[in-house]
C-alpha cells in the first residue's frame, strides 16, 4: 500500500513539475506586444488595484518569486522580473495578486499565514514521534506526530484557494488593463494553470502520507 501510494504521488508530483517547466519555457519565448517586463506588469497591476506604493524587489534563484506579507514587498527573480515574456508577466501578475489579497483581507490568505508557524514546526519534527511510537509501540507518540503533520496538510489545503484566487485576480487585471492581448492571455493562463498543479500535487502527497500513517498506526 505504501509503495503504491508513494509511487502515485511521486509520479503526480513529477508530472506537475514537468508541466510547469515546459509551459514556462514555452511562453518565455513569447514576447508580449506591450514590451513590458514582469516587474513592469506587476507594477501596472498594483497601480490598477490601488497599490502603487508597494515595493518590488529583485531576488536570486529560478522561479523563487513571492509576495511577503510581513514587509509588504513583491519579490521577483530575474527570470520573471527582468524578462520580457508572456510567462514572466503571468507569474509577476500572480504574485501581485497575492498583494491584492493581502490588501483586501482575503481570509484564506490570513488563515494560511496563521498556520505558517505550526506547519513549519510540524514539517520539521512530525517524523520523530511517529517513528519513535512505532519502534516503542506507543500509539500516543504516533498520534502526536500525526497531529503535528496535520498542520502541514491543513496548510497545503488552505494554500489551494489562495493560489487559485491569486491567479484569477492576475488574469482579470491583465485583461481589464489590456496589458496582454487575447492570445497572450491564453499563454499566461496556461502558465498559471500548470503552476497550480504543483500545489495540488503537494496537497495530495501530504494527505496521502497522513492517511497512510494513520491506517498503519491503527493496525
Amino acid at each position: 500500500l505504501q509503495s503504491a501510494m508513494a509511487s502515485s504521488e511521486r509520479i503526480f508530483g513529477l508530472l506537475a513539475q514537468l508541466s510547469v517547466k515546459r509551459t514556462f519555457a514555452k511562453y518565455s519565448e513569447v514576447a508580449p506586444a506591450n514590451g513590458m517586463s514582469g516587474a513592469d506588469a506587476a507594477a501596472a497591476v498594483l497601480r490598477y488595484s490601488g497599490l502603487p506604493g508597494l515595493t518590488i524587489n529583485p531576488i536570486e534563484g529560478h522561479l523563487t518569486d513571492h509576495y511577503d506579507p510581513r514587509n509588504k514587498t513583491l519579490n521577483l527573480s530575474a527570470d520573471v522580473g527582468q524578462a520580457r515574456s508572456v510567462a514572466a508577466i503571468g507569474v509577476a501578475a500572480h504574485e501581485a495578486g497575492h498583494a491584492i489579497q493581502d490588501a483586501h483581507g482575503y481570509w484564506p490568505m490570513t488563515v494560511r499565514q496563521t498556520l505558517v508557524p505550526a506547519a513549519n514546526i510540524g514539517s520539521s519534527v512530525w517524523m520523530l514521534p511517529v517513528f519513535a511510537g512505532f519502534i516503542l509501540q506507543q500509539s500516543g507518540l504516533v498520534t502526536i506526530g500525526l497531529v503535528l503533520f496535520s498542520a502541514v496538510v491543513l496548510f497545503q489545503l488552505v494554500t489551494l484557494p489562495v493560489e487559485f484566487d491569486a491567479s484569477h485576480r492576475a488574469l482579470v487585471a491583465l485583461e481589464e488593463t489590456n496589458l496582454l492581448a487575447a492570445g497572450e492571455i491564453d499563454g499566461a493562463r496556461a502558465v498559471l494553470r500548470a503552476a497550480s498543479l504543483t500545489y495540488v500535487a503537494g496537497f495530495v502527497a501530504a494527505l496521502g502520507q497522513l492517511i497512510y500513517f494513520f491506517i498503519v498506526s491503527r493496525e
